[in-house]
């Protein structure tokens, strides 16, 4: 397991991608800047286009973010998720994050106001952020 770069303690999540875990962590890397690592299955399998992704992992100062393309026997499904909860320094940090995140406006962002407490986003993943200053 890599650890978080200087020291520094930094939120850690895990997440279930079911195909596009590299494009995903990738796109992560453009937002949070960091290290990518992948350890990839080995070989192609049927309902992949690429060979899986079994851990990839994002190592930034901000954020360390672990995923996989395997997914449980129920598949991966609204609801079998979380949202992730990250806390952003002031309303410039957050806007500047929810910019990265909505990539090619991909996202979706619920209405944000620099006075709300918490914003939601959704990115191009389907992966589900909470924002607060």
């Amino acid at each position: 397991m890599v650890e978080p770069t200087h020291g520094q303690s930094v939120s850690a999540i895990f997440i279930t991608f079911s195909g596009n875990c590299k494009k995903a962590l990738t796109y992560y890397q453009t937002c949070f800047g960091g290290e990518l690592q992948f350890e990839l299955f080995g070989k192609t399998l049927p309902g992949y286009a690429e060979v899986p992704v079994v851990n990839g992992s994002l190592i930034s100062d901000r954020i360390i973010i672990h995923g996989s393309d395997l997914v449980h026997s129920e598949g991966r499904t609204l609801g079998n998720y979380m949202a992730i909860f990250l806390p952003c320094k002031n309303a410039d940090d957050r806007e500047s994050l929810i910019d990265k995140l909505r990539f090619n406006e991909k996202g979706t962002v619920t209405a944000a106001k620099d006075d709300q407490k918490l914003i939601e986003i959704t990115d191009a993943f389907d992966v589900r952020w909470v924002l607060g200053v």
